[in-house]
């Protein structure tokens, strides 16, 4: 068995990370971030990769930071120490939203407080019908710092993320749909077949078309939606001269399936 704490595999042309920590819950330590940091930076620079799967090994996905390692760095007594801690997850949650490939992610057993930050990082979320998602930090005098309290209100609105942030209570899978959380809720046992297969679909799509789409989608959302409006009409009149538009027109002419360029 491969003993590294973050996997790395390719399924056609999806780019698997696999958090591989499942005797400690898959909680997140400062090597387990650069980790995935890594394993992001290398799917990203094979151009034969155009969806990425975040998933993880084990009964769940993610319980949240390494509290032994947070527990040490306060007993440290070094501020240093603790900034590298918050710095560190919101690069690893920063790359993921900003990645120019579709990130999936695939939660299954507990997704709570860290790992709920890295899941809102993602840009689309299946959901096993077992798992669970919470922000406990307020039961541990804690405060979110890896974007949870500025993502999840973009997402479920102010309300119910104050709701679930101040409370600390769990929120089972089908809740989270409804909330707008998850997209896609599937049996346990067939969680990684269907986000996988939902990946491969993506990659027979426009690699530029889907990281702009991206883009527009996250920096539009911090902008007024006149000042938004005018980035998408700027953007959209130029994919129109791209190549990818081209073969796609070309193919719907043709009444064939594009084949879109490399990235």
């Amino acid at each position: 068995m491969n003993d590294s704490i973050v996997l790395t595999k390719i399924e056609g042309q999806v780019g698997l990370i696999i958090i591989n920590r499942a005797d400690k819950f898959n909680c997140l330590s400062l090597s387990v971030h650069q980790a995935l940091q890594d394993a992001l930076k290398l799917h990203t620079n094979n151009p034969k990769v155009r969806a990425i799967l975040l998933c993880s090994e084990g009964k769940h996905f993610c319980t949240g930071a390494d509290l032994d390692e947070v527990n040490t760095l306060i007993d440290e007594k070094t501020d240093q120490g603790l900034q590298a801690f918050i710095e560190l997850g919101h690069k690893t949650c920063t790359d993921f939203e900003q990645s120019c490939l579709p990130v999936v992610a695939a939660i299954q057993g507990f997704c709570l407080a860290g790992g709920l930050e890295i899941s809102l990082a993602s840009d689309i979320i299946f959901a096993a019908d077992d798992a669970v998602f919470g922000d406990q930090h307020a039961n541990y005098g804690l405060i979110p710092g890896w974007g949870g309290s500025q993502r999840l209100p973009r997402i479920v609105g102010c309300r119910r993320a104050l709701d679930l942030m101040m409370s600390g209570r769990r929120l089972k899978a089908i809740d989270a749909e409804k909330w707008g959380m998850v997209n896609y809720l599937v049996p346990r046992e067939t969680l990684r077949e269907e986000a996988l297969k939902y990946c491969q679909l993506l990659t027979n799509k426009s690699a530029d078309g889907l990281s702009m789409m991206k883009s527009l989608a996250y920096t539009g959302a911090d902008l007024s939606l006149p000042d938004a409006l005018k980035l998408e009409e700027v953007e959209a009149t130029k994919g129109l001269q791209s190549d990818d538009v081209r073969e796609g027109l070309t193919a719907f002419s043709e009444r064939r399936d594009p084949v879109f360029k490399q990235r």
